[in-house]
């Protein structure tokens, strides 16, 4: 049986306004990945991650999951859909698109209970989830009046609760404090010890850095300009800077100038995910 959950080929996208945002991509995700898709701002990084989501759809080329092309008619099938719902969570990049009820509990109890679970079942859902986000002591208070933190970490509560075995995160670390970004990594690295399918969606490389195996960088035409392991793509001075993650500054000896790459992150730490 094939390890492949997603595949894409050839896949394009346009706004309704004709703009691009997507341009023949072809890429694979397999189980266990641990992917950050990379690239400057208006590449295609969050319209990627909605195709896979099944949110939006390819314009042109196919994109499959589990090796049924994903489609309006696809997720109109109610045992499909059912099943790559519950298969695969988002954690969107604005999470206040997330949390609509008016408890984080409620919040939390959402997705089990669109899927149909028990009271029980949902309940023992929301609290593993709220607990491993750290989010259990505040079941009983609004989302709307968390911190920007604390509503990230309901809303992946909010996804866990449904035991996806692929998590799909778009610009998770926008707007996070140290705190919260090294518990979101700690995190993340339960997930995969796990055996869940991790596919982010970034422009911060030093995180990217830490999380990532595999990596692709989008360039600015909405193609892919590399795929590889994220310590290459990440080495890579010359590809960041033609993608524009990162810029060149320049500096003086004497008369002389010089131009350098500047990046902003550090690859000085190895983890075990890197080396088991």
């Amino acid at each position: 049986m094939s390890d492949t959950i997603f595949e894409l080929r050839n896949v394009g996208y346009d706004y309704p306004t004709g703009d691009k945002a997507l341009s023949e991509i072809n890429l694979k995700i397999r189980k266990g990945d641990r992917l950050a898709v990379l690239g400057a701002n208006a590449s295609g990084k969050s319209t990627l991650i909605h195709i896979l989501d099944g949110l939006i759809f390819p314009s042109a080329g196919e994109a499959l999951a589990y090796g049924i092309s994903l489609s309006e008619d696809a997720l109109a099938d109610l045992e499909f859909r059912k099943f790559f719902r519950s298969e695969v969570g988002l954690l969107f990049q604005n999470v206040d698109a997330q949390l609509f009820c008016a408890t984080v509990e409620e919040d939390i109890a959402f997705g089990p209970l669109q899927l149909g679970l028990s009271s029980s079942e949902t309940r023992e859902r929301i609290m593993d989830s709220a607990g491993l986000c750290g989010v259990d002591h505040l079941l009983a208070r609004s989302s709307h009046g968390l911190s920007g933190g604390e509503k990230r970490r309901v809303a992946l509560a909010s996804i866990l609760a449904v035991n996806p075995s692929v998590l799909l995160l778009d610009e998770p670390t926008a707007g996070l404090d140290p705190r919260t970004e090294y518990w979101l990594l700690e995190t993340l690295d339960q997930l995969a010890a796990a055996g869940k399918t991790l596919v982010m969606a970034t422009h911060d490389l030093g995180f990217a850095s830490e999380f990532a195996d595999r990596a692709v960088a989008l360039a600015e035409d909405h193609t892919i300009a590399a795929e590889g392991s994220a310590r290459n793509i990440l080495s890579d001075a010359e590809l960041l800077l033609r993608v524009n993650l990162i810029h060149s500054h320049a500096h003086r000896h004497g008369r002389l100038r010089h131009i350098h790459p500047h990046l902003h992150y550090s690859l000085a730490h190895e983890h075990e995910h890197e080396s088991g």
